[in-house]
């Protein structure tokens, strides 16, 4: 049994005295139902960094209110940056690159794109000599590429603890540009976090990329941002090479997009139980990847509307399975895919998805585990699993202090009578109201304090 990180919950996160939650399914009736989805983590984090390091003021509506926001918005008001929040809208004054506090301890809890967002920004400015700390969870993941790239461009950062990892200690010396090279294939967030701050750099910055990227479309929300706030990067077809001219964010006024990760447990959810589910506020135009996962569900059967401002799922009464899937590109979905996977016609292989092993669990050996507990025989090796048909019995589940564990098992309950998971407060990362959703749809939620 794993236990929870509960220094890097947030204020924001709502169930942290909660052991244990039940799931039981809807009775009688099928799943029917429209509903919107919080902000998007990617965009919310992105945007947050943008505005601060913004020469002006930002207004940012629809954000994500969650521990990785929370703690993201905590370190920039640490760093001086004076925000003003009201519902799902913050407003950011910009400090132009120069950060008012030059001495400042922060605290990031376990939030990987602040982690992989922030040493650059602080890196850029002429002044100041920060801290970083993370959750114990996040000191384990490498930052090594993102730091060995930054020094590389004149960064001055220095582990506190062990090589490679947080936490960290990043003065503010300036970057001086050129060309670098950093690697995509344990996380895009690598490249956003370099693209980030490149603007601030006193020479344009050349990127290579001499591997791969884990997943583009990320790399590429990076840079529409990027140009909203006025920078705009040369960039080739596949993202392997982009030059960052010298230039500054200014301060915008921007809409964020729902989270298309989240949206897709709900999709998953209709799936499985042959119900309906509207998404009010997203659309299949979004750059997210994760809203690929539309394809998949296709492929298993269900049928899905494209509305102007919405999308709509529809179940089947019997999953199609049978299928051997990359999830390289939206490797968050691999859990929830696992999850539907026991009640398909067929094995369902999922492949390309190494680095999730270095998220906040492993995650495929934790999903492994979990199923087996179900009772459903499953296939791991290194870079995914094959999840085989199966009828899953009632159990007691771990959610390994991992957001996308317990959103994805919770998925198993609404049709599976007896599943209880441990430390649900977890999904408070990205989530927070994520068994309050399920319950305004008709399944039952029982809290076990």
């Amino acid at each position: 049994m794993s236990t929870p990180d509960l220094k890097a919950r947030s204020p924001w996160s709502q169930l942290n005295d909660i052991q244990s939650v039940k799931i039981s399914p809807k009775p009688h009736q099928p799943i029917d139902g429209g509903i919107r989805i919080p902000g998007s983590k990617s965009f919310t984090n992105r945007a947050l960094i943008m505005a601060a390091l913004a020469k002006g003021t930002s207004t940012l509506s629809g954000i994500l209110k969650s521990d990785d926001s929370y703690w993201c918005i905590d370190s920039l008001n640490k760093l001086g940056i004076d925000t003003e929040i009201e519902g799902d809208v913050v407003t950011v004054h910009g400090c132009n690159a120069n950060w008012p506090n030059t001495q400042a301890d922060l605290y990031i809890g376990a939030a990987g794109t602040t982690a992989r967002f922030l040493p650059g920004a602080l890196a850029v400015a002429k002044n100041g000599n920060s801290v970083v700390k993370a959750s114990k969870r996040m000191s384990e993941r490498p930052v090594e590429p993102l730091i060995h790239a930054l020094t590389d461009l004149g960064a001055n950062i220095d582990y506190l603890e062990k090589e490679g990892f947080f936490p960290i200690k990043i003065k503010g010396d300036g970057l001086k540009g050129g060309a670098v090279r950093i690697s995509g294939k344990i996380s895009s967030q690598f490249i956003s976090g370099l693209l980030l701050a490149s603007p601030y750099a006193e020479n344009e910055v050349s990127i290579t990329i001499p591997d791969t990227i884990v997943q583009h479309e990320y790399v590429r929300i990076t840079l529409g941002l990027m140009e909203k706030f006025g920078v705009t990067v040369e960039v080739s077809e596949d993202l392997n090479h982009m030059v960052v001219p010298q230039g500054e964010y200014l301060g915008q006024d921007l809409p964020l997009e729902a989270d298309a990760s989240t949206a897709s447990y709900f999709f998953a959810l209709a799936a499985l139980t042959n119900g309906r589910i509207r998404i009010t506020n997203l659309t299949a135009e979004t750059n997210q990847p994760d809203i690929h996962m539309l394809e998949i569900y296709e492929k298993m059967g269900c049928q899905v509307i494209k509305g102007e401002d919405y999308i709509e799922l529809t179940g089947t009464e019997q999953l199609i399975g049978g299928l051997d899937i990359s999830m390289k590109e939206m490797s968050d979905q691999t859990l929830t895919l696992a999850a539907l996977a026991p009640f398909a016609s067929g094995p369902i292989t999922m492949r390309d998805v190494e680095h999730i092993r270095h998220h906040e669990s492993d995650r495929i050996r934790a999903i492994c585990t979990e199923l087996r507990k179900l009772g459903i025989s499953v296939e791991e090796f290194q870079d995914g699993l094959t999840v085989y048909p199966g009828t899953p019995q009632a159990a007691i589940l771990d959610s390994y202090d991992d957001h996308r564990v317990a959103m994805s098992l919770a998925l198993i309950g609404t049709t599976v009578s007896g599943i209880i998971i441990r430390d649900p407060g977890c999904v408070s990362k990205t989530c927070p109201t994520y068994f309050e959703l399920l319950q305004q749809l008709g399944i039952s939620v029982e809290y076990v304090m």
